[in-house]
């Protein structure tokens, strides 16, 4: 079987700014989707936030989450990818958010609000 790094390797890369579409839990059940930078380890999708947002709050009481990755110039050349947030973690979070600045603004320190806790959450595919 294909996986989905296989299949969609050129929309997943680095240097590709592609965006997803982070399908959430919220607690009654119904989706919460939010728009998200990302970048991959080549095994999971690697997405960062602040803690306490919504998103946040969801992954860690429902790890189950969708994502759609959409090329910005074919809308529909896109990856579909559900699966379960396996690990979420502050480390390196800070670093990561400004190498996704860089990516995505060309920026290379995301700066974002005073003495927020940016978080990692790593997504492993179904």
């Amino acid at each position: 079987m294909i996986s989905t790094f296989e299949k969609h390797k050129e929309l997943l890369a680095d240097e590709t700014k592609a965006y997803a579409f982070l399908a959430t839990l919220m607690p009654d059940g119904s989706p919460q989707v939010t728009p998200v930078w990302f970048n991959t380890d080549g095994e999971h999708i690697l997405v960062n936030s602040a803690k306490g947002r919504v998103k946040d709050k969801n992954m860690r009481a429902r790890p189950q989450v969708a994502v759609t990755i959409m090329n910005l110039d074919d809308a529909y050349d896109y990856a579909a990818v559900r699966g379960q947030v396996v690990e979420i973690t502050e480390e390196g979070a800070r670093e990561h958010i400004n190498a996704l600045s860089k990516k995505y603004r060309g920026k290379d320190v995301y700066g974002g609000p005073e003495g927020e806790t940016r978080v990692i959450y790593k997504i492993k595919p179904n």
